[in-house]
């Protein structure tokens, strides 16, 4: 497998990376909230789970089946999972993991691209004591923001722009991480942290690492 050396940037995701994943018992019961805060107050279990991940038209799609306005239950569904993960944070269920202080030894430029919510994205940065990065990115509540998700790599080219680097590395955690990184050109680092044991990836990242400690070798 080629590699290249000489990393100018290292760009992370954020759940599963930086920070353990929000418990997804969390966000169905979110899900809830947000469908309760348009009115509706019986959704299915179906409905839930599309509206934890939806596309725009399966988005449509279920607010046509409630007849509520679109804008308006994804505008709840971002706010219901923005406080739910703050609350996570503000507990410290939510946490940064112990790795994380192998950053302080990285001499290039950090950034974070993020499928949550850029101000879930804020929190973080304030709850977990995160600092030190020159850029960082979620997604906007709306449903651009849906469209512009990883593993479209918009926000990730918004990244790259903002830094002007030539040869970043991107780490993550998922499929659409790897991806994203493909479709942006730039090199990818998959994290096989404990929620990924077993989890098979579609395309092979540049790198395989266990540990973000592993970044100093590489960078």
């Amino acid at each position: 497998m080629a590699t290249r050396t000489a990393y100018d940037a290292v760009i992370f995701d954020n759940d599963g990376v930086l920070t353990t994943p929000t418990d997804r018992d969390v966000l169905i019961e979110a899900m809830g909230d947000a469908f309760e805060t348009v009115g509706v107050t019986d959704p299915s279990a179906e409905h839930i789970e599309t509206l934890l991940s939806p596309d725009v038209p399966s988005l449509r799609r279920v607010a046509a089946d409630h007849g509520v306005d679109p804008d308006a239950l994804w505008s709840a569904r971002e706010e219901a999972a923005i406080a739910a993960q703050l609350a996570e944070l503000r507990t410290g269920r939510k946490r940064h993991y112990d790795d994380v202080t192998a950053l302080e030894s990285l001499s290039v430029p950090t950034a974070i691209v993020s499928n949550n919510q850029h101000e879930t994205i804020g929190n973080v940065l304030e709850h977990c004591e995160l600092d030190g990065f020159d850029v960082w990115y979620g997604r906007e509540p709306t449903l651009e923001g849906i469209e512009r998700k990883k593993p479209t790599p918009y926000y990730l080219e918004r990244a790259l722009a903002d830094l002007t680097v030539e040869n970043p590395l991107f780490v993550g955690d998922s499929r659409v991480d790897i991806a994203a990184a493909d479709a942006a050109g730039v090199d990818a680092a998959f994290i096989r942290r404990d929620h990924r044991t077993g989890y098979e990836l579609s395309s092979e990242p540049t790198h395989e690492i266990e540990s973000l400690a592993a970044l100093t070798e590489l960078v």
